[in-house]
């Protein structure tokens, strides 16, 4: 089972989450980098997979708006697939 980590006190940029999935996942070039991208990749996801939240107050604040619309994203897409699971420490 595949993991990503993402940890406020770490992430700096949306660019930096981006890349973490992109690794991970070994998504291809192609891949937009956008919150609908990202959505489309994780409800297609078709191995199980974990995304551990930490530290999510402080990725909102270091992300603004772009941190709660991918908290907001990463719930919505949890409850599509049944593969994928959030774990989230709200730190």
């Amino acid at each position: 089972m595949a993991e990503i980590v993402l940890n406020g006190l770490e992430l700096e940029s949306m660019e930096a989450v981006h890349r973490r999935f992109a690794e991970v996942l070994a998504l291809p070039e192609y891949y937009g980098q956008n919150l609908d991208a990202l959505f489309d990749c994780l409800t297609e996801q078709t191995d199980p997979l974990t995304v551990r939240l930490l530290h999510r107050e402080a990725l909102e604040r270091r992300l603004g708006r772009r941190g709660r619309a991918l908290t907001r994203l990463l719930r919505r897409a949890a409850e599509e697939n049944p593969r994928l699971t959030l774990a989230e420490d709200p730190g």
